[in-house]
């Protein structure tokens, strides 16, 4: 009985190899696919058309280098764009940075919104709403306070929307990937490195995978006003916890693509300790277990050197398993330098690559975390996550 549990143990094992390997290579040619078009995109991209846009920026408290991601956004080389931050309480420690920037910046349209209103658990979401009513331009984008873009991040971001594709369509909403730019502390750079490392790949395998992406990430959100409100609008999502997500399902459920952008965008990430970053963790990780749970699940089949390594107990450290783990350890390494370097350019990879072991087995710690429970904590605040949507809890 022993014996035959040891060898289905051991097969197990081998086929978490298999499938792990398996995923390391679609990432490497979902990686070249969008380098690929990345170049097409480049030479394609539309130049006469550029509608005014409306960002809406929503804020809560203070981000790491927020001035000058606010300040990123002043520098665009577009006509005609407004930039309207919003926050919940006048008194936010943010309002000083906005204040600073229309000093800076007299020449910009910028606006704040204080929306008292609570809508929803989710009070960035609940901005939102109340944003929406003082933009004057149809295409919008959402992105994070503390997104830090380059000066031509709306022309190439836009040029989706108001160009139709090879089949006479134009994009429902653009989103971007986005490097982590680390802060001195352990926490900071494993997320750094889970971002340019594993996250990102998994968003390139979903895209090739589904035929295009059918959801959004926070780092940018483009759209026109007229599709979001077809999609149920902001009121919509004031209780979503993965808002960004769920926006661009709804975007796409309507029959409109959800393109990714050839640009790339950065964050400046916080000086995670440990507790912070694994409490971020377990709630990015539970909002996608909600928002895409049989994809989640499957990231078990994806955990290529929790996988090598117990085939190595399981064959007693024969040699071919050795063989086998130094495979699956190369194809995970040429992921890491193909996403984090080629696809973001991410200049921290290499200095942070030998990370990458403990990164990976915290990440197979907090998978398993996230089917024990279904609680949250997002700045500051506590949550019960049901069916993805955010029950605030009392104090």
């Amino acid at each position: 009985m022993i014996h035959s549990l040891a060898r289905i143990f051991q097969l197990v094992t081998i086929l978490g190899c298999a499938s792990s390997s398996i995923y390391y290579l679609v990432c490497l040619w979902t990686a070249a696919s969008f380098l690929h078009g990345k170049k097409a995109d480049n030479m394609a991209r539309a130049r006469g058309n550029l509608p005014p846009v409306s960002i809406l920026k929503p804020l809560k408290g203070i981000d790491p280098e927020i001035y000058e991601s606010f300040r990123s956004h002043c520098l665009q080389d577009y006509p005609e764009y407004e930039i309207i931050f919003g926050v919940s309480d006048p008194g936010d420690p943010a309002v000083a940075s906005v204040q600073r920037l229309q000093r800076e910046f007299p020449e910009r349209a910028i606006k704040l919104v204080v929306s008292p209103s609570i809508l929803g658990a989710n009070v960035k979401v609940s901005n939102l709403a109340q944003m929406l009513s003082t933009a004057r331009f149809e295409h919008l984008i959402v992105n994070d306070s503390d997104i830090r873009v380059e000066s031509d991040y709306l022309r190439r971001v836009i040029a989706p929307l108001t160009s139709e594709s090879s089949e006479g369509q134009r994009a429902g909403m653009v989103t971007c990937l986005y490097r982590g730019i680390a802060a001195p502390t352990l926490g900071s750079r494993l997320e750094s490195l889970g971002i340019s490392t594993d996250f990102c790949g998994g968003v390139l395998v979903a895209r090739q995978l589904e035929g295009g992406l059918h959801f959004g990430l926070g780092s940018t959100l483009a759209f026109r006003s007229a599709d979001l409100e077809r999609a149920g609008g902001f009121n919509a999502i004031v209780d979503c916890l993965a808002d960004d997500y769920e926006l661009g399902r709804r975007i796409s459920a309507l029959g409109l693509p959800v393109v990714l952008s050839d640009i790339v965008v950065e964050t400046h990430l916080p000086a995670y300790n440990s507790r912070d970053f694994l409490a971020h963790q377990l709630r990015w990780a539970r909002g996608v277990r909600d928002a895409r749970l049989g994809g989640y699940i499957g990231l078990a089949f994806t955990f290529g050197l929790m996988w090598g390594l117990l085939n190595l107990m399981a064959a007693h450290a024969a040699p071919w398993s050795w063989a086998v783990l130094g495979a699956v350890a190369l194809l995970r390494v040429a992921v890491a330098l193909v996403v984090g370097k080629a696809v973001l350019r991410d200049a921290q990879t290499l200095k942070y690559l030998w990370l990458l072991p403990l990164r990976d087995a915290i990440a197979v710690a907090v998978w398993i975390a996230s089917f024990a429970g279904h609680t949250v904590t997002w700045r500051g605040d506590r949550f019960k996550l049901r069916k993805g949507k955010l029950i605030r809890m009392k104090s």
